[in-house]
């Protein structure tokens, strides 16, 4: 008999036949009709003296002349020989005067099974003896870390939705993929993403967004691209950031998914990208008007640590446009006319900054046509030649590599605050963009324009 130890499959086979048969009738019958059949090499008897077959286990019972059971053949042969043996067990037609038929039904790996037994008693070892082993650090770390992000994790809805502890309290939340997303974020802290599950939004995911501010966070591949036009039918979402290209967010490190987030852009920018409809967007507009006026405000970041220094503001020196008028918080556009930037100290309400049209007789005309409902951006030097075109959304990054030939921007996409730092450091003079976000600080040298009215 073969020992235990050496065995790698086993054959698991059914018999019926017609007629009372037993043990020692199947046995033979094996034996007997499939020797010669498939060459020496691979005959039973030798094979089992040898120690490469093991017993044969036949289980029969008989009931109102009839005969079913199982067989079982131990192996130690590789995967192809085992499956002729196999595959030779069927061609057996008769045992003893019955009719028999013999059907394979499962070949199993024992190493299988092996290793899951080592699994599980490896976890029930690590459990027990934790404590008595002292791990190394970077194990400790790991494995605090691990149980923390555990349990962290909470369901939302009756589809038990996996989520961050803080999605209930946020204004604002994430909007991710699956599971692995939000455990991912958790690892670094980021504690308010909600798991859509794939394609099919869950109607909780639905009523959620209507509630609060959401960011759909999705994979940089096709995948999260169906989950954004999905969401997009829905679901109420303001904003869309992606991995980057190729990646998943589970796979994202700490300084990826900051960055994928500092580049998200405004639902508004992304409709002629994914063909949203004029009914959906007339919905989404609605939609994302309500939730403005619900907090008083017009835009709303996801509750994320991004680590930004906050810009100091510094006082516009004095200065008179062509008509002798003064504006001490403030510049003169091209019209001469004084466009105030900064709080008076004198005046108790806000000033609002109001964004031109551009001229029809724009030097940058041409541009702005041209990148109309693309999504992209356009970076000029001093004679407005097209230095480079971008993707708005690998703008922020494009001017951060600018080495100090850019003069102008046009681009198809909302200037923000952020943008317009970025552009004063490098020393840009214009920013030309489809309209004008909550811009409330700008060098006084500096000339921005929205192109909408056009």
């Amino acid at each position: 008999m073969q020992s235990s130890d050496t065995i790698k499959y086993i054959i698991h086979a059914k018999i019926k036949a017609d007629g009372v048969i037993e043990r020692p009738d199947v046995i033979g019958a094996i034996f007997g009709q499939t020797e010669g059949l498939i060459g020496n090499d691979l005959d039973l008897r030798e094979l089992q003296k040898s120690g490469r077959i093991g017993r044969l286990e036949v289980n029969i019972k008989s009931n109102m002349g009839k005969s079913q059971g199982t067989i079982e053949i131990p192996s130690s042969l590789d995967r192809i020989e085992t499956a002729v043996l196999a595959a030779s067990l069927e061609t057996i037609d008769r045992i003893g005067p019955c009719l028999s038929y013999i059907d394979v039904v499962n070949i199993e790996d024992v190493r299988t099974s092996k290793r899951k037994h080592i699994v599980d008693r490896a976890k029930t070892i690590l459990t027990e003896m934790f404590d008595s082993n002292l791990p190394e650090s970077q194990e400790i770390t790991e494995e605090v870390r691990q149980s923390v992000r555990i349990e962290d994790m909470t369901t939302y809805g009756k589809d038990n939705i996996p989520m961050g502890p803080n999605v209930l309290d946020s204004d604002a939340i994430l909007v991710v993929e699956g599971r692995a997303d939000v455990l991912n974020l958790l690892k670094y802290g980021i504690k308010n993403a909600i798991a859509v599950g794939g394609t099919n939004v869950p109607p909780a995911i639905v009523d959620i967004c209507k509630k609060k501010i959401c960011t759909a966070f999705t994979d940089g591949d096709r995948g999260g691209e169906l989950i954004i036009k999905e969401l997009l039918q829905v679901a109420d979402i303001d904003y869309i950031a992606r991995a980057p290209d190729g990646k998943g967010v589970e796979e994202c490190v700490q300084k990826e998914i900051v960055k994928s987030l500092r580049q998200k852009i405004p639902i508004e920018q992304a409709l002629d990208h994914y063909q949203v409809g004029r009914k959906r967007r007339l919905a989404i507009a609605t939609a994302v008007k309500k939730k403005s006026s619900r907090r008083g405000v017009e835009s709303i970041k996801p509750e994320v640590e991004l680590d930004i220094e906050p810009v100091e503001k510094t006082e516009v020196p004095e200065r008179t446009d062509r008509n002798g008028r003064y504006g001490k918080y403030g510049r003169s556009d091209r019209n001469g006319r004084i466009r105030e930037l900064e709080k008076s100290p004198d005046i108790e309400e806000p000033v609002e900054f109001e964004p031109e049209p551009v001229n029809e007789e724009s030097i940058f005309i041409e541009h702005i046509e041209k990148l109309s409902g693309t999504l992209s951006a356009r970076l000029l030097d001093e004679e407005n030649k097209v230095i480079r075109e971008v993707p708005v959304r690998d703008l922020a990054s494009a001017l951060k590599e600018a080495n100090g030939n850019i003069t102008s921007v046009v681009f198809d996409g909302v200037i923000t605050q952020r943008i317009v730092d970025i552009a004063a450091d490098k020393g840009i003079n214009t920013l030309i963009g489809a309209k004008i976000g909550n811009v409330v600080k700008s060098p006084s040298s500096m000339i921005i324009e929205a192109s909408k009215n056009l």
